[in-house]
């Protein structure tokens, strides 16, 4: 029989850990939810939002929450008669649920932009854009994030 180290978990502690960690990231409080619905609503005026024309990119796994690289895109020709005016990135769980706001017009050439941010915890991202129509179109992404970024004390 192999003795085994102190420091060496066993199959039954890793799955335990494994479980454990994966209804952590699945569930999550009703009231995030609630709070990223409500600085969402309140961003814009209550204003129908619809899903497509905005793409998130950001990775899906997150080693380090720190310094995390997304890029918000939207389809527009970026026309004096049809361009995005507004572009925003909020999050599901970091103490401030605004991210960034990016405001843009029709000579900025294409509708992207890209930055670095930090996230506490495992969570979703919602990027909005508002376009010259007065329309709002968004796009979210879940994100797994390994070591906490923004935590306070």
């Amino acid at each position: 029989m192999k003795r085994r180290s102190a420091f060496t978990p066993t199959r039954r502690e890793c799955l335990a850990a494994g479980l454990v960690f994966g209804v952590s990231v699945l569930s999550r409080p009703a009231c995030a939810d609630d709070e990223l619905a409500a600085s969402v609503r309140a961003f814009t005026g209550g204003a129908p939002v619809r899903e497509g024309k905005v793409k998130l990119e950001v990775a899906e796994l997150v080693e380090n929450g720190n310094t995390v690289p997304i890029t918000v895109s939207v389809a527009s020709p970026m026309t004096p008669e049809a361009h995005v005016k507004t572009i925003a990135v909020f999050n599901e769980r970091n103490p401030q649920r605004d991210v960034a706001v990016f405001h843009l017009g029709p000579r900025a050439g294409r509708a992207t932009v890209a930055t670095r941010i930090r996230l506490a915890t495992s969570q979703r991202l919602v990027a909005i854009a508002r376009l010259s129509d007065d329309t709002w179109w968004s796009h979210s992404v879940e994100v797994i994030v390994t070591i906490a970024g923004c935590v306070e004390s």
